[in-house]
């Protein structure tokens, strides 16, 4: 969802300013351009400057709040399909500066389960930022673990930002780069 119209804060709500991470609390009757809704968080402009919204949210934007975190469902049959269930929740997740999830932009850079019990596995996750002084990174991380964390038989994750090697456009998957105009 992107809009060429504002949209007017019907009340204040929390954010994120992008790309340093600081919190803030936009106000009430404040405009809004909304320019991405990916992955359940708004970026939106407000003054000019950049924030991030969370989906809990999306009643202050005027939008309906999307469904809440799914629910554990039954223990995927291998580890194989573990796995996949892993990378799909992370391409779930979005960078709000960019219309690219963060697997497709090469942030990750690695993903190892462990067994840590009967149908419990731990997630170890080592990924990166488009640029190291990004104050987003926490934020990233967090919304990857929550995700991971919301698949059954994932117990704990752990998402390490990671600086070396350092990401650059050649990391993008080629459905990235066709995406942003990079060919």
């Amino acid at each position: 969802m992107q809009t060429n119209e504002p949209v007017t804060l019907s009340r204040d709500v929390d954010a994120a300013v992008i790309p340093v991470g600081t919190k803030v609390t936009l106000q009430k009757g404040e405009q809004a351009y909304i320019t991405q809704s990916l992955g359940g968080s708004y970026t939106v402009i407000v003054n000019g400057n950049m924030f991030r919204i969370e989906g809990a949210n999306a009643d202050a934007l005027g939008v309906e709040k999307a469904a809440a975190t799914p629910q554990k469902t039954s223990v995927p049959a291998n580890p194989e399909q573990l796995e996949k269930h892993v990378w799909d929740a992370m391409k779930a997740c979005y960078d709000p500066e960019i219309p690219v999830n963060i697997v497709d932009l090469g942030l990750i850079y690695d993903c190892k389960l462990t067994p840590i019990g009967e149908g419990s596995n731990k997630a170890d996750i080592k990924m990166t930022l488009t640029a190291p002084g990004c104050g987003m990174g926490p934020m990233l991380a967090q919304d990857v673990q929550n995700k991971l964390l919301s698949i059954e038989g994932i117990d704990e994750a752990n998402v390490e930002l990671v600086w070396d090697p350092q990401w650059n456009q050649g990391m993008m998957s080629e459905a990235a780069r066709l995406q942003l105009g990079l060919y």
